[in-house]
């Protein structure tokens, strides 16, 4: 097989968008960039009570302006990875392969029997800009070096973030998609060496999620809202 800077990506047969492919059995889920028409999926995913309510830092209602804007920079930050693999292609065809600044498919989809498939939910990997440090000028002081950072340097600190539609809780989709991305791209692609991420207290699915890829609980964090308390666990794995 020959070289190539955007393995192990695929390529659509109907839209021509690159994807990642989850291994049996949850072979027939794929990750793509987002799309225009996932729109309204999005909105009602993110209004639907089992997603929201461990979902903390989102607009809610969630409007279609809101899934809009998240769509146009999502699909903004993958053509900016795609574009660093045309470069590398061009600059190394023979390889090594060349560290990216993100991932470039975060979207999940169930294949349908026709070719066409349904939005599932989303992964994100972003520099991380430590929501749970509460010194308002330390977390600028950590954001600011964190960004700092070169691509493909492995002090970065990335959070991830995701979400799935509630009819695919609890089947193991998300461990499974989380990993996959973590073993074939955000690793080897990206540098990564340090990630965490925050979930709700009592939102036991999701650390379930983050347990079994080998995440730890390292700290928790009451954090006061105007509208209620919210007790935020953060869980970090390197």
């Amino acid at each position: 097989m020959s070289f190539s800077q955007f393995y192990p990506l695929l390529r659509h047969p109907r839209t021509g968008e690159p994807y990642i492919q989850l291994a049996a059995p949850y072979e027939r889920i794929i990750i793509t960039p987002p799309r225009r028409e996932d729109v309204p999926h999005i909105v009602a995913i993110l209004n639907s009570d089992p997603v929201k309510r461990w979902l903390d830092g989102l607009a809610f209602p969630y409007l279609e302006c809101h899934g809009e804007d998240w769509v146009a920079q999502t699909k903004e930050r993958s053509e900016a990875v795609l574009h660093e693999l045309r470069v590398a292609e061009e600059e190394q065809p023979r390889g090594p392969f060349a560290a990216v600044s993100g991932c470039p498919v975060s979207c999940l989809r169930g294949m349908n029997d026709d070719g066409t498939d349904v939005y599932l939910g989303a992964i994100e990997f972003s520099r991380c800009n430590f929501p749970d440090v509460r010194d308002k000028a330390e977390q600028e002081r950590l954001t600011s070096r964190n960004e700092s950072r070169k691509t493909g340097d492995p002090e970065i600190v990335w959070c991830i973030g995701y979400y799935l539609n509630a009819v695919m809780h609890g089947q193991g989709v998300m461990t499974c998609a989380l990993r996959t991305l973590m073993q074939t791209w955000v690793i080897p692609r990206m540098g990564a060496c340090r990630a965490r991420a925050e979930t709700i207290i009592g939102n036991r699915g999701s650390i379930r999620v983050l347990e079994k890829l080998g995440f730890g609980i390292m700290d928790t964090v009451k954090i006061h809202k105007i509208e209620d308390d919210a007790v935020a666990a953060s869980a970090t794995g390197q």
